[in-house]
């Protein structure tokens, strides 16, 4: 009886000893997260300086006119998938797919069978992977992120594969504005807190040795950094009973299920022990539950303090963070001067859906500016904005007065435009086509 105690304690503590090591891996301390900002911004104004000369895609965007705050936009949302066969594809099967369901699209809401009834009009392109822009319209895709690995598309213009796809269909649109962004998901520094799971994710990736920071952070990989734990734990010792098959399946947990045993309150865990049977196949007691939630909560606690550096870095870049930069920051009002107000726009499951994602990202945000800065720093929840932004500039770069009528479309991860009523994350793909401006109305379409 007693031996058989201390065997128990032992294999114990061989788990804690497993968890306790992943979180003093995963310490994400003000000091550190200060440096990651530094070695960020090093590596933006490297991006900057000189082509190729940083990880980080500083890729000019060739928009020199903004809109002035006057459009109102009022959605019309509709969603369809990208099947997951098509990441892995052509760039005729994806383009295909995209240029048929937006004429299907356009007919139903034009209540017409034949597109040539239909005037022509702009089309604004927001393509979330890394493009080196040759125009506000046109642009070359450098490689792809996200799960998405179509060879044939890598060197070619997006714009013009879309165009081309296009006119095949009859669908009598003109792409007037490509939309792209920082690729900020490819940064790395010696002071991330890395650990061996996130090197064993990252060998097991579609893309090794790239996209480090997006690794750490992203909705898409955090559910199998804890799973990889867990797997740890479960070869160390017994608390979970006999190795699951199901804790060595990738992906197999995710952020869904993280945002929900983190936040189960009950006294029991109920939904923890629920989750841990339907999902991962292990039953085990309240005590080994407790061990899984503090796996969850390193990893989760890091990725948002890592994500609050990433806009920090911004902030900095454009001299909003209170320590000077290309302006003050402030504005002078007599002899006395105020910190500027900037309004940062999130949008993303992890921000909108997970509450304890959310608490974490502000405190760290409070950490690395101070109080006094923070404050005046507003994280506000945005829906749709990407599909949105690019729909604007199509118009304002449009050679049509404003009657007529603009659309936009983006190529958005699912996990950056999630639903935060039912807190429903998901690692699929989808299609978002923001529909046209007509008298001052503007519609929006999503296929997921």
């Amino acid at each position: 009886m007693v031996g058989r105690r201390v065997r128990r304690q032992r294999r114990w503590r061989r788990a804690v000893a497993v968890l306790e090591e992943f979180e003093e891996a995963c310490s994400t301390s003000v000091g550190r997260l200060r440096q990651v900002v530094d070695a960020m911004a090093v590596e933006m104004h490297a991006g900057l300086a000189s082509e190729g000369g940083s990880k980080l895609k500083m890729l000019l965007t060739y928009v020199d006119k903004l809109p002035n705050g006057s459009a109102i936009p009022d959605p019309d949302v509709e969603r369809k998938p990208i099947p997951q066969n098509l990441k892995t594809s052509t760039g005729e099967e994806l383009f295909d797919l995209i240029a048929s369901s937006l004429k299907e699209f356009i007919e139903k809401k034009e209540g017409v069978h034949e597109l040539s009834a239909v005037k022509r009009r702009e089309l604004g392109f927001t393509f979330s992977f890394p493009v080196k822009q040759m125009s506000v319209s046109s642009g070359i895709l450098i490689k792809w992120t996200k799960g998405f690995a179509i060879e044939d598309m890598v060197g070619r213009d997006v714009s013009e594969c879309l165009q081309q796809t296009m006119s095949k269909k009859g669908v009598n649109m003109g792409v007037a504005a490509l939309v792209v962004n920082m690729e900020w998901g490819n940064f790395w520094s010696s002071h991330l807190p890395r650990t061996s799971y996130d090197t064993d994710l990252d060998a097991d990736s579609l893309n090794p040795n790239d996209q480090g920071f997006e690794k750490m952070i992203s909705a898409m990989y955090l559910g199998d950094i804890v799973r990889r734990v867990l797997l740890r734990m479960s070869q160390e010792s017994d608390i979970f009973g006999p190795v699951a098959s199901k804790l060595s399946v990738p992906s197999v947990l995710s952020t869904e299920h993280m945002a929900a045993m983190h936040e189960d309150d009950s006294p029991d865990l109920k939904e923890v022990v629920r989750i841990l049977n339907d999902v991962l196949e292990i039953r085990c007691p309240s005590k080994s539950s407790e061990a899984c939630c503090e796996g969850m909560r390193c990893g989760d606690c890091r990725a948002a303090r890592l994500a609050s550096s990433g806009i920090v870095v911004i902030l900095k870049k454009i001299g909003r963070d209170g320590s000077g930069g290309i302006t003050s920051g402030r504005i002078k009002s007599g002899s006395h001067s105020k910190i500027r107000r900037t309004v940062v726009a999130i949008e993303g499951g992890l921000y909108t859906g997970y509450l304890m994602f959310r608490e974490y990202l502000n405190e760290a945000m409070t950490e690395i500016l101070g109080e006094d800065v923070a404050a005046h720093v507003i994280l506000r929840i945005t829906k749709d904005g990407p599909g949105i932004g690019s729909a604007l500039l199509a118009a304002l770069y449009s050679i049509f007065q404003c009657g007529y009528r603009t659309v936009a479309i983006d190529t958005i991860p699912l996990y950056i435009n999630i639903a935060p009523v039912n807190y429903r994350i998901c690692f699929q793909y989808f299609l978002l086509l923001a529909i046209y401006i007509r008298k001052e109305r503007l519609c929006k379409w999503f296929m997921y």
